[in-house]
């Protein structure tokens, strides 16, 4: 049977703009749409994009369907049906186009809907173009399966809850759960190897662009999913000369036990891994029993940082601190082991408020690195 490289798709973001182009469009004009042309900015393309459905709901209000299609990734987003109501604004608004979000779409701890930036230049731009001088629009950006579907993700993880959110720094949808994919992960260090002494492994988006937003050049920057153990001997056998890991503590940390596949049906160990780390740290019996038994690895945190205010004990550095050394640590044996070469690894890892936990001692150190060049 003939290979065939894994089909792209198209992030969140490009349908729930494509919607919105669908809904305006009828606004000013009613007429049946298939489809509309969305420009995904990044990459610098334009796409068409099927619409489901659209139709006026009241004076000055027009709803738009499209679905989603992630291409051949094993993604529960598949098919999920997002809306777009836009209506006419008045003079009071400041701002040409107001994005909202409705039932199904995340909210971030502020408050504010989760959409953030890709998105929100991805909306903006390409409404733009079909609005008049002086115009302005509401849109509200709708996903009825949005609330079921957030809580078979991490995203209250990353402090966004009640739905989905609107993330990804591109307008495609690489199917990194497809076994093709990886090969394109190794192909992207192959290319970046010669660029730059120390690249940055980042899992998935979060990491991606909390980087960037830190001042990581993008060009360093190895987005890996779960495959992390492929992608650190892949380095090995390319002759990278530094690895930083950068990454939220509750994948990230798995590899202090030796897991070098991140994905949840391969393999756990947090809890285990926290409970072990928190018995060389001096915690009591009961304050083990407790750590091990938190439901998540962020509560195991929270758990953490109570126990220290209460005791007035360091109890994040004391547990953390030889979990980022363990993780380079066993890197860089990994790499040694299966690539016969030696790779500096270092470990950044953040919370789910996107905000630096820990960082080893030569994850400090490359991290300094990196916000340099």
């Amino acid at each position: 049977m003939p290979s065939h490289s894994p089909r792209a798709g198209y992030t969140l973001p490009v349908f729930a703009c494509a919607a919105a182009i669908a809904a305006l469009r009828w606004l000013r004009q009613p007429q049946t749409i298939d489809a509309v042309a969305v420009d995904l900015l990044d990459p610098a393309e334009t796409v068409t994009i099927a619409i489901e459905q659209v139709a006026g709901l009241q004076s000055g209000a027009a709803l738009a369907i499209t679905r989603s299609d992630p291409g051949d990734n094993l993604d529960l987003t598949r098919h999920t049906p997002l809306w777009a109501m836009v209506a006419w604004g008045d003079q009071t608004q400041a701002e040409s186009i107001v994005l909202r979000g409705g039932e199904g779409l995340g909210r971030q701890a502020d408050g504010q809907a989760a959409i953030y930036t890709y998105a929100k230049r991805l909306l903006v731009e390409n409404l733009q173009k079909w609005l008049e001088p002086g115009e302005t629009i509401q849109v509200t950006l709708i996903l009825p399966e949005g609330r079921a579907l957030a809580k078979r993700t991490s995203n209250e993880a990353f402090g966004v809850v009640e739905g989905l959110s609107l993330l990804g720094t591109t307008g495609i949808s690489q199917p990194l759960s497809a076994p093709g994919q990886l090969e394109v992960f190794r192909d992207d260090l192959r290319q970046k190897k010669d660029w730059f002494d120390c690249l940055v492994f980042c899992i998935g988006e979060n990491g991606l662009d909390l980087a960037r937003q830190m001042g990581v050049n993008p060009s360093r920057l190895v987005k890996t999913a779960n495959w992390l153990g492929p992608l650190l001997v892949e380095a090995g056998m390319q002759g990278v000369q530094s690895v930083l890991l950068f990454g939220y503590h509750g994948k990230l940390m798995k590899l202090a036990s030796g897991i070098f596949h991140t994905h949840h049906h391969v393999a756990d160990g947090r809890q285990e891994t926290l409970t072990a780390h928190g018995a060389i740290a001096g915690l009591s019996t009961a304050a083990l029993q407790d750590l091990f038994a938190c439901a998540s690895a962020e509560d195991a945190l929270q758990y953490l940082k109570t126990l220290a205010t209460t005791t007035g004990q360091p109890w994040i550095e004391r547990v953390y601190h030889p979990i980022v050394q363990a993780i380079d640590t066993r890197s860089q044996t990994y790499i040694q082991t299966h690539s016969e070469r030696s790779v500096q690894v270092g470990t950044v890892l953040f919370d789910r408020a996107r905000q630096i936990l820990v960082k080893s001692q030569t994850g400090a150190t490359l991290l300094e690195q990196v916000l340099l060049v």
